[in-house]
Parts: structure tokens; sequence; C-alpha cells
């Protein structure tokens, strides 16, 4: 565990727990909502899962959806889907954290972007709420090759993107939940701004390597025009909004803006994040990358 839970579990939070007030983890199936959630369970928090196949359903695209996810609730880990990039999601964020402090809540932990516009935005909004609130904001995740859009161009041993030899500090998604699970069970996170980055810098073409390595397979990386990756995401069923937006991140946010290292994991921990090779070892261990 991250940090011995002692005399730093929290007061406020023993006494949540022991009224039975959850904490709401939205996006609580996604890469860090789940690994939030599990590690407040294992806590022995109690965790409310914010998301459409939930009880109670959650929809970001429905608003009558909220209330019901709200009652009692001591603490929300805020991820919104499908990416705070997306035009309209500042307001939308604003508008669910406002719903919040209105029903109760004290603690607000939301899961932000590096470099994105819209992401900025959403992080004032939390921050003129009036909850205590707590910013993790991540760079890209690791679990992205294993878990998301780039697990099938890893199998397929070529990795295609329009992404060129920037440098990216790729970030494990257990320590962005480790870091979110401090600040919404630990005294000393409030407002505070945590940004997370793996401990080295990585081109596309590293992480290629990191993970042949790892598997023991050709796995090469390939720079392609954004008209070429939009094309072949749109053939692999991805859908046009999405296509849209993750052609925009790589042409903007993977510019150079965000090529250096952030201390926000030590910050907030106490101890280094996890290196990339780390995490490429772990993955290919479970057979995920296996063909």
């Amino acid at each position: 565990m991250d940090r011995l839970i002692r005399s730093g579990f929290t007061e406020d939070m023993t006494e949540h727990a022991s009224q039975r007030r959850p904490i709401l983890v939205l996006g609580g199936t996604g890469k860090t909502g789940r690994r939030v959630a599990a590690r407040l369970a294992d806590l022995g928090l109690p965790v409310r899962i914010g998301s459409r196949s939930g009880r109670p359903s959650f929809d970001w695209a429905d608003q009558a959806t909220w209330p019901a996810a709200l009652p009692d609730v001591a603490a929300v880990y805020i991820v919104y889907y499908p990416d705070l990039a997306f035009p309209g999601a500042a307001e939308t964020v604003e508008a669910f954290a406002n719903l919040a402090v209105r029903s109760g809540v004290r603690r607000l932990v939301l899961l932000s972007g590096r470099g994105e516009e819209g992401a900025l935005r959403a992080e004032q909004a939390v921050r003129e709420t009036g909850a205590d609130w707590t910013i993790v904001r991540a760079s890209w995740f690791d679990q992205n090759f294993s878990e998301h859009f780039l697990l099938d161009p890893v199998l397929s041993g070529e990795i295609a993107l329009p992404a060129s030899a920037v440098a990216e500090p790729f970030v494990d998604t257990e320590d962005v939940a480790a870091v979110a699970v401090a600040a919404l069970t630990e005294e000393g996170h409030a407002a505070r701004l945590y940004e997370v980055t793996g401990p080295r810098l990585l081109t596309f073409a590293d992480a290629a390597a990191e993970i042949a390595a790892a598997t023991g397979r050709d796995i090469r990386f390939v720079q392609v025009s954004p008209q070429e990756y939009a094309a072949a995401a749109a053939t692999h069923g991805v859908p046009a909004e999405e296509v849209s937006a993750l052609t925009e991140l790589f042409t903007t946010v993977l510019d150079g803006r965000n090529a250096y290292l952030a201390d926000g994991v030590r910050q907030a921990l106490g101890r280094e994040p996890v290196d990339f090779a780390d995490y490429a070892r772990r993955t290919a261990a479970t057979g995920v990358w296996s063909v």
C-alpha cells in the first residue's frame, strides 16, 4: 500500500465509513475508476459506482440520472467520459460538481489531462464549487497500450499513430488511482494540484520497443498522417467523435507541450512513480499481449 493508513486515515473519513456514507466513483468501470473503487473497498470504505451499468445508473449525457447517484455521498472521484477535451465537457462537469455540492458532497477529486484547454476549464469549475477539491492531472496512460485503443495495434505488431518523435512521460494508472484514493481518504490534499507522470520521457517508438522487449515479439511504431489515422480508426469501428478527438489530441497535445516530468506522485504518495518498463513486464506476464 502506498501509505499506511494509520492516523492518516482521517477522522473525517472514519466517520463517513461508520455512517456508511459512500464515495461515488464516476467512471467506476474504467481504467482508473475501477482501480480507485477496488482500493477504496480494500480500505473497508463503502463505494458507489457511477456508470451507465451501475445501480443507480449514471450517464454523463443524461442529467436526469445524476441526482440518484448523490444521496449521502461523502466524496466524489470525477472522471468525465469520453474526455475533457471534448466540446461541452467543462460545462457538464461544472453542472455536476455544483449539484454534488448542493447535495452535501464535501470532497471532489477530478481526473484531468495535461495540456488540454477543456481540462483546464473543468479544473477551474471544480475549484469554484466551494468543496474541498483536488486535481489529479495525468499524462497519457500506460494502460492505453493494454486496455484501450492501442491494444489491437500492439497485438498486430504495428502501432500506427499521427505522433512525432516528441516524448511523453506515460503514467501507470495504478499510480493515478493511488493518488486519487489518497486525496479521497486522507487529510492534506485539499486545494492541491497533483500533476502525475511516469519517471522518464519516452516516444511512442520507445514505448513500442519496451513492449517488444517485455513480450519477446516484434512490435514497431509507424508514424502516419492524421488523415490516415482517422481513416484507419473509422474502419475499426471507433466512433467518429472519438476519432476526431483522438486525432486532435495527437496533433496538438503531443506537440511537445507535455515533454517534461512532474512530481505529483511523489508529492501525494512519498514515492517515485512506476516506470514504463515495469508496467510492460507486469502486463506481459498477464498474457494480454500474447498472440
